[in-house]
């Protein structure tokens, strides 16, 4: 018992350190130097209170945006309409409201069903159209932007309901309401993706189609699901900022899209080796939001953010890329090693195999 504690031991300490080693945890690390440098270089402003629980509200509707785009994301769909997406649940859920009247017990269920309509047919078009999801969703997004120009006439939308704008303010423990949803649809996003078989399939799906399709997984049905999941998702975006605001926008949507993407690749190389998850997605966010945000109260100029999004997404697509092709040259290596090395049934030694190994990487390439 004392030789399997001690051996034991070490085995969760390395898996500790793997874990939170640069390569699978790098954001993390550059959180640490962010909070460092900024908090040397500007203290009053960075380490206040309020930049921090500002920080913290006003990434919500940024990351529950990526959250949803990695369901489908996961499942190998591109969704470009997200940011329109966005911008159309926020201007829908106020048109509903004020324009056409309707109570919160209506106009919200009717919000996400909407979203979850649009997605519905994002999906359609790309399994039974057999349009790409990159055409596709940027077809449906130029069609949503009309929609909001219809529904707004060009303007805002203002006078929102007291209960909608006094759940966009409330407060439990210091933290808004939004950023509580944010927590419980990630978990929720989290615990689907990773502990059930409907996770399982949707992964499938997006490393290898043909494969996962032989496996006797429905595929069309797994890729139209996670675009209406999707749509759902952006859907309580459009309603959290619309709340937060007090108002809707018809500018508003296509600015979540970067981020979203941004966050959604940079999560990818966090913790899962190339895969896109939950959790890496969130702390993607937040890091970029706070090295945005210092550069900000730095001084730097407001185009900065965009310039900051659109390296980091540079930098997270090609690390998200060298992790997958890692993972499958990890994999060939550990094909190459099991059939390059065997035991002896007589002996107990190693001896080289045959030249059947060969054949095995033959078949693996194929």
């Amino acid at each position: 018992m004392t030789t399997t504690s001690a051996a034991s031991g070490p085995s969760r300490a390395r898996k500790v350190l793997s874990a939170l080693s640069f390569r699978q945890a790098s954001a993390l690390w550059v959180l640490v130097v962010i909070i460092v440098v900024f908090s040397i270089t500007i203290p009053e402003t960075f380490l206040s209170p309020r930049v921090w629980s500002s920080l913290l509200d006003t990434n919500t509707v940024v990351t529950i945006t990526a959250i949803g785009l990695v369901i489908p994301l996961a499942a190998g769909a591109f969704n470009l309409a997200v940011g329109a997406q966005v911008g159309f649940a926020s201007m829908f859920v106020a048109w509903m409201l004020v324009p056409a009247g309707m109570p919160l017990s209506i106009a919200l269920p009717a919000t996400v069903l909407v979203g979850a309509l649009i997605g519905l047919v994002a999906g359609v078009l790309i399994v039974y159209a057999h349009i790409d999801s990159f055409i596709a969703t940027l077809g449906i997004s130029s069609l949503l932007a009309a929609a909001v120009t219809l529904l707004s006439g060009g303007r805002q939308i203002l006078d929102m309901p007291r209960e909608l704008s006094d759940f966009g303010a409330g407060r439990v423990f210091g933290l808004t309401y939004a950023f509580i949803v944010m927590l419980v649809l990630a978990v929720i996003a989290w615990y689907v993706l990773e502990r059930t078989p409907l996770g399982r399939r949707i992964y499938a799906t997006g490393g290898n189609i043909e494969a996962a399709r032989l496996s006797g997984v429905r595929v069309g049905a797994v890729v139209i699901g996670s675009l209406v999941a999707c749509g759902v998702l952006t859907s309580v975006s459009g309603i959290l900022i619309t709340a937060r605001l007090t108002n809707a926008d018809p500018t508003i949507g296509p600015g979540y899209l970067l981020p979203a993407f941004t966050a959604a690749f940079l999560g990818a190389t966090q913790f899962r080796g190339g895969r896109f998850n939950i959790w890496g997605t969130v702390l993607s966010v937040y890091v970029l939001a706070l090295g945005v945000k210092g550069l900000q109260l730095s001084g730097a100029p407001s185009w900065i953010s965009d310039v900051f999004n659109g390296v980091a997404l540079l930098v997270a697509v090609g690390l998200a890329s060298a992790a997958r092709l890692g993972g499958r040259r990890s994999l060939l290596d550990r094909l190459r090693r099991r059939h390059a090395v065997r035991e002896s049934p007589e002996a107990g030694t190693i001896q080289p195999p045959s030249s059947s190994g060969g054949r095995v990487e033959q078949r693996v390439h194929g």
